[in-house]
């Protein structure tokens, strides 16, 4: 179990107890707020990736992101389905230019890239992604069509309707002014260009009077690295804001079987790495073990502290799953008007 928690090379004799401590600063009760979280998102979430970055890979593969899934579906098919729906819906093709806006570590711009033959540049705000990115690229011999820039999405260094395509996977959510994004958005495309993004939001069903349900939002927030959390209604405002035509909007949380939800790999009801690890026995031994490779140095001290609280956001994904209060993947389809 020990490679699971492996944590970003360099860091085994280190410290990151300070890192993670600045960053849980901006969600602590002390001085954390959803205005100090905009003004600061860039350190924000550039720490948190810093920190979280090894061990979503070891879980979750190079693809940062749910699905929809099918029963009997193997989770890393129900991943690349959900990539291949959005490269459908905006009609990718061989020499298109195109952006992934927060690329991760580009598992979807690899897989896009094989399936259309577009030319993907990946928008990435953390150093550390960056260089996995570009190896990665190259290792899957993809550095012709994939490459990424070290840049603030919501600042991207190309110029006015260069691209033909924008699209996203669940990093949009990082934003802290999404009609301040989408308005960015709508400048690098080319008139008729078209984006679509799978976006984190709060569904109807969410009661800001209701104490759990705000509870859960925070717990979200805090154990993902995002300022706040948009409704789909507040967010399809923001791209009409932004001078989009909206083409569709669906939440697809509820396209899979209802024995196999987006969470189920969180639930720890699933026979899998990341099932076992999140299951309660797995968590109790990975945070043993953990403490005992910080002791023996071959973990930096703190990566306890990151398991902590990437587990209590894990946790409340899956319980505000189960009380359908939020959704990892509403998708929106909209095009910069001729």
């Amino acid at each position: 179990m020990a490679e699971l928690i492996e944590t970003r090379a360099g860091h085994a004799q280190g410290d990151v107890r300070t890192t993670v401590s600045d960053y849980r600063a901006f969600h602590d009760n002390g001085g954390g707020s959803v205005e100090s979280r905009k003004s600061r998102y860039g350190e924000m979430v550039s720490s948190y990736y810093d920190l979280a970055t090894d061990i979503y890979e070891k879980g979750w593969g190079d693809s940062f992101h749910f699905a929809p899934r099918y029963r009997g579906e193997r989770f890393e098919v129900s991943i690349a389905r959900h990539q291949h729906y959005l490269a459908h819906r905006l009609g990718l093709a061989r020499k298109q230019q195109v952006l992934d806006v927060g690329c991760g570590v580009g598992g979807p711009m690899r897989e896009i890239a094989r399936l259309s033959g577009a030319s993907i540049t990946g928008v990435n705000i953390n150093g550390y992604q960056v260089q996995k990115v570009r190896e990665y690229n190259r290792r899957a011999r993809l550095d012709q069509l994939c490459d990424v820039v070290e840049a603030d999405f919501m600042n991207i260094p190309r110029a006015d309707g260069s691209v033909d395509a924008v699209y996203a996977f669940e990093a949009t959510c990082h934003a802290p002014d999404k009609t301040a994004l989408f308005r960015e958005l709508f400048r690098v495309l080319k008139p008729g260009g078209k984006i679509a993004i799978y976006e984190w939001c709060l569904t109807d069903r969410y009661d800001a009077n209701n104490a759990e349900h705000v509870k859960l939002k925070r717990d979200i927030e805090e154990g993902n690295g995002l300022p706040d959390i948009w409704n789909i209604a507040g967010t399809l405002e923001c791209f009409d804001q932004a001078g989009f035509r909206v083409l569709d909007v669906e939440d697809r949380a509820h396209e899979g079987d209802r024995e196999t939800p987006w969470y189920l790999s969180l639930s720890g009801k699933e026979l899998s790495n990341t099932g076992l690890r999140r299951s309660p026995v797995g968590k109790v031994m990975v945070k043993a073990l953990t403490r005992t490779l910080e002791a023996a140095r071959i973990a930096p001290k703190g990566t306890a502290q990151i398991t902590d609280f990437l587990n209590v956001g894990a946790d409340a994904l899956v319980r505000s799953g189960e009380l359908d209060v939020f959704t990892p993947m509403a998708f929106f389809l909209a095009q910069k008007p001729l």
